[in-house]
């Protein structure tokens, strides 16, 4: 078994927009054929291959699954260093979304309503991003308009877990 990125591992077009079906289906095809339990009684060097390949098919699922994580490979495939650590450049108005977020998640300890529609909010702007990085990737094939969308997303990550986190128990 062959394959050079996640998308051929799973004979699927290398896209930002995925049939989550579809998906799981090759997945599954996947790893019923690498399972290690298919190779129980083989030799050694087999069945470590095997759990290697059912571990590789399982992290390329992972990833693919959950909508940024593939739209933060799709950007790293085409070479696009993220630098997530170090890179905080971002637009404007982002950062003045940022801040009122950020505001709305210091009230949101307090208030369940604040907290609800930080949440909705969060939700609608995720929501967004996915549709961005639809145009940008499948379409533009802007990997660096992508890349930096994509930090702006796990910035939003970050604030909902966040929330998640600091939620009054009401």
């Amino acid at each position: 078994m062959a394959a050079d990125d996640h998308f051929s591992l799973f004979g699927l077009p290398a896209r930002y927009a995925l049939d989550d079906a579809a998906l799981e289906q090759a997945w599954r095809t996947v790893a019923a054929r690498v399972h290690p339990d298919r190779f129980a009684t083989a030799s050694a060097p087999e069945r470590r291959v095997a759990m290697q390949w059912a571990a590789r098919a399982n992290e390329a699922y992972r990833q693919l699954r959950d909508p940024l994580l593939r739209a933060r490979y799709l950007c790293e495939q085409a070479g696009i260093d993220l630098q997530t650590e170090s890179n905080t450049a971002m637009d404007a108005a982002f950062l003045m979304q940022q801040m009122e977020w950020r505001e709305m998640l210091d009230d949101a300890r307090h208030d369940p309503k604040v907290a609800a529609a930080l949440e909705a909010e969060l939700s609608e702007a995720r929501a967004q991003m996915r549709a961005t990085l639809t145009d940008l990737l499948d379409e533009k094939r802007d990997y660096a308009a992508a890349g930096v969308r994509v930090r702006e997303w796990m910035f939003i990550e970050k604030i909902a877990q966040e929330l998640a986190a600091a939620r009054p128990l009401a």
